[in-house]
């Protein structure tokens, strides 16, 4: 019986010429977000006289310096993080759904990279996603953040990292909810809850304001 292999070149063609699509189509949506993200960035004070610089809450304040946490040698890592701490954050692995310690977390606080204590997501943007991770609709401190594409498993996603010291975090969706249509799903393993409390109020809130009134009153 012959074997008819005319076909196998346009079909392969074809194929490569999909997957060529999905990956621009990707890197220019990644493009895309990047130029909203400056676009909508404020005016540095050296451009704008008339602009004052916003002082950062504690809540944004890293705990470790960013320069010594990106010094630390994989021999340190495993010294300070647990197992599966290392495993997500240093080598880019990911915990069993429904397995982490914050998946279905409910305490109202801020979560810090376990890394080096950047303040990353707030309890506020948190959801339920039913994925079996950490969801958010937001950062919660962007310029914490870093966003990459990520070429693994076969198929173009955008990896989360710590931009402080380079943790893992996990990737970002679009399929969230409005008004941002995000969804961050982030790791446990990468992550560390403060409660919110009174001292690490970002101030301007909602919840700082009442305290301001009460005290006054």
């Amino acid at each position: 019986m012959k074997c008819s292999c005319r076909w196998i070149l346009p079909i392969a063609a074809l194929i490569a010429f999909s997957g060529g699509a999905y990956v621009i189509t990707h890197a220019v949506w990644l493009a895309e977000r990047s130029q909203a993200q400056e676009a909508t960035r404020p005016m540095p004070s050296s451009e704008n006289p008339l602009s004052v610089e916003p002082q950062k809450s504690p809540e944004i304040q890293a705990s470790v310096p960013p320069d010594a946490a990106s010094r630390r040698t994989d021999a340190e890592w495993r010294k300070i993080l647990t197992a599966e701490q290392y495993r997500v954050t240093r080598k880019k692995g990911t915990e069993t759904p429904f397995s982490g310690k914050y998946w279905n977390a409910t305490t109202d606080g801020v979560y810090r990279c376990v890394c080096c204590g950047a303040m990353l997501f707030d309890s506020r943007s948190k959801f339920n996603a039913g994925c079996g991770w950490p969801s958010f609709s937001t950062a919660g401190a962007a310029e914490n953040i870093k966003e990459s594409a990520d070429y693994s498993l076969g198929k173009v996603r955008t990896e989360v990292t710590c931009k402080s010291c380079g943790a893992h975090l996990g990737h970002l969706f679009d399929d969230g909810p409005q008004p941002t249509g995000l969804r961050y799903c982030i790791n446990s393993a990468s992550l560390k809850l403060v409660p919110r409390t009174a001292k690490t109020e970002t101030p301007g809130s909602p919840s700082a304001d009442k305290g301001r009134s009460e005290k006054g009153k």
